[in-house]
C-alpha cells in the first residue's frame, strides 16, 4: 500500500492545479459538470478532465465502465492523499451520489455503458424526478403516469423541488406504470433527456434568494421503452435504494468545515468580529460552541467512516443513512447558527454597501441550511424509519 499511495501523491503532484488546493469561495464555483457545464476556470476543467480520465471521480466503480476500479483501502488512501493537499473535488454529481449506485445493481448492460462512462468524465448531469406538488413524504402516492405506445413511454404529470432541472441534461424519474395495484406496486424508474420535446422547467425562488429547485412538467414526452430500469412496476425497490444513497450526500453536508488555518475558518471570522484574547476568541461562549461543534463534527467523521469500513463488501446503504442525514442535517445547521451568532447585526443583511460578501453570503447559507432538514426525506421521516428499521421499534 505504501507504494500505491507514492503513486497517488506523484500522480496528485503532477495533476492537481495550484488553485484546486485552496477552498472554493463559494458555490459558484462548483463543478457540476454536463453538455451546459461552466468553469471558474480553466485548471479546474482541467482537474476535472484528469481526475474522470483516470477514473477518480468514482475510484470505486468497475474499470469497464470508466471507474477508477480501487479497493476499499486503496481509496482511502486516495481520499487521505486529496485531504492533505486541501484538493477540491474535482466534479459534484447526482449521478455519482444517487443514480450511478443503482444504475450498476439495476441498469441492464446497455444502461450501464451508455450512461456510467459519462457519469464518470462529467459529461452529463442529471437531475432527480421524484416529488410531486401532492406528493413528498408519502412518495409512493405520486400520479404523474407512463403509458406503453409502442416502442415508446408517453409520460405526462409534473415533478417538484427538482434539484438544478434546469441546468439537467437527463433524469432519472419515478413514474406510475399500473393505476390498479397498490400503489407501491405500480411504479417504474425511467431515464430520459431532458432536451425530449414535451419538458419544460420553472425555477422556485428559496428564501434564500437562490433558485436550486424548479417545478418540471411533462406533456406527452416519448422516452424510449429500453430506458426503463429494472422491470416495469417494480421501481419502488430502485427507488428506496436511491434515497437512502441520497440521504447519505446530504449527510455529507454536515461535514462541510474549513481548516483552523482558513481565513474563512469560523475561528478566524469570529475572532475578526469578536476580538482575540491571548490568541483565542474573546467570547468564551462562542469558544465553547465552536469547539463542540467541531468535536461533533470528528465524532461524526469517524462513524461515518466505520460505517464505511463496516459495509465495505457491499454498496448497498443501509437504514443506518437515516441517521447519518439527520444527524448531518442538524450539524450543517448550527454550523450556520454559530457564524451568526458571532456576526451579529452583520448577519442580518441582504444587500448594500454596508455589508461585506461574505456576510451576504453567509446569511443565505443559513436560510438555506433550513432545507437540509426537508429535502431527501424530512426529518421527521428520517425518526420514524431509525424508530422501525434500526431500533426495531413497535408501530
Amino acid at each position: 500500500m505504501e507504494t500505491f499511495q507514492q503513486e497517488v501523491r506523484d500522480w496528485l503532484e503532477t495533476n492537481c492545479p495550484a488553485s484546486m488546493r485552496t477552498p472554493p469561495s463559494s458555490e459558484d464555483e462548483t463543478v457540476w459538470g454536463g453538455r451546459k457545464a461552466v468553469f471558474p476556470n480553466e485548471e479546474a476543467k482541467s482537474w476535472l478532465n484528469a481526475m474522470g480520465s483516470k477514473g477518480w471521480t468514482c475510484p470505486t466503480w468497475p474499470k469497464e465502465y470508466g471507474g477508477g476500479g480501487l479497493s476499499f483501502e486503496e481509496n482511502q488512501v486516495l481520499q487521505s492523499e486529496l485531504a492533505r493537499i486541501n484538493a477540491r473535488p474535482a466534479l459534484v454529481s447526482f449521478g455519482i451520489s444517487m443514480l450511478g449506485p443503482v444504475l450498476l445493481e439495476y441498469g441492464t448492460e446497455k444502461q450501464k455503458q451508455e450512461h456510467i462512462p459519462k457519469i464518470v468524465r462529467g459529461e452529463i448531469r442529471w437531475c432527480q424526478g421524484y416529488s410531486e406538488p401532492g406528493s413528498g413524504s408519502d412518495l409512493a402516492s405520486l400520479q404523474t403516469r407512463a403509458t406503453l405506445d409502442g416502442d415508446d413511454y408517453i409520460v405526462n404529470g409534473s415533478k417538484i423541488w427538482t434539484s438544478y432541472a434546469n441546468h439537467a441534461d437527463w433524469i432519472f424519474c419515478l413514474v406510475r406504470t399500473d393505476t390498479e395495484s397498490p400503489k407501491h406496486e405500480g411504479i417504474s424508474f425511467l431515464l430520459f433527456d431532458m432536451s425530449s420535446a414535451g419538458v419544460t422547467t420553472k425555477p422556485i425562488q428559496l428564501i434564500s434568494g437562490a433558485s436550486p429547485f424548479c417545478e418540471t412538467f411533462f406533456d406527452d414526452v416519448r422516452v424510449p421503452r429500453e430506458n426503463l430500469m429494472g422491470k416495469e412496476n417494480q421501481g419502488w425497490t430502485i427507488a428506496k435504494q436511491l434515497l437512502q444513497h441520497e440521504r447519505n450526500m446530504v449527510a455529507g453536508m454536515g461535514m462541510r468545515t474549513r481548516s483552523k488555518s482558513s481565513t474563512n475558518s469560523m475561528e478566524n471570522q469570529a475572532k475578526k468580529y469578536l476580538g482575540e484574547t491571548s490568541g483565542k476568541i474573546a467570547d468564551q461562549n462562542v469558544r465553547t460552541a465552536i469547539t463542540q461543534h467541531k468535536m461533533d463534527g470528528e465524532a461524526f467523521s469517524l462513524t461515518l467512516r466505520r460505517a464505511a469500513q463496516e459495509s465495505k463488501t457491499t454498496s448497498a446503504p443501509s437504514p443506518a443513512s437515516s441517521m447519518f442525514k439527520y444527524y448531518g442535517t442538524e450539524q450543517n445547521k448550527t454550523r450556520f447558527e454559530i457564524i451568526l451568532s458571532f456576526m451579529g447585526c452583520q448577519s442580518m443583511g441582504w444587500e448594500g454597501d454596508g455589508f461585506e460578501e461574505r456576510e451576504l453570503s453567509a446569511t443565505r447559507e443559513w436560510l438555506r441550511s433550513k432545507a437540509n432538514s426537508i429535502e431527501g426525506g424530512t426529518s421527521e421521516v428520517q425518526l420514524n424509519i431509525i424508530a422501525k428499521r434500526v431500533l426495531g421499534l413497535p408501530d
